[in-house]
């Protein structure tokens, strides 16, 4: 599946569970996750898109490491079936 399609359906069910998948954009800064994942109650976190298949790079993976570091959650989502687990995994944190 393509990532445009996966990054859809991600935003439709963060916004089905009254939260806001924004684009995450830092300029001077590559390798950042596409989204920003803002869920009731104070829950957030980063979410990496991927066409079906695709792994991310290692700049990518190097962002993530880091802000796991700090303490974040960071997602790498390559397919429509991991959408659900990530946002309760979310929402249970």
């Amino acid at each position: 599946m393509r990532e445009r399609e996966i990054e859809k359906r991600l935003k439709n069910a963060v916004k089905m569970r009254g939260g806001l998948a924004l684009k995450f954009v830092s300029p001077n800064f590559n390798g950042v996750p596409d989204r920003l994942l803002l869920l009731p109650e104070g829950k957030a976190a980063f979410a990496e898109l991927k066409a079906t298949g695709r792994k991310m790079r290692s700049l990518q993976i190097k962002r993530k490491r880091q802000l796991e570091a700090l303490g974040f959650l960071v997602y790498c989502i390559d397919g429509i079936e991991q959408i659900g687990g990530v946002l309760d995994e979310i929402e249970q944190r």
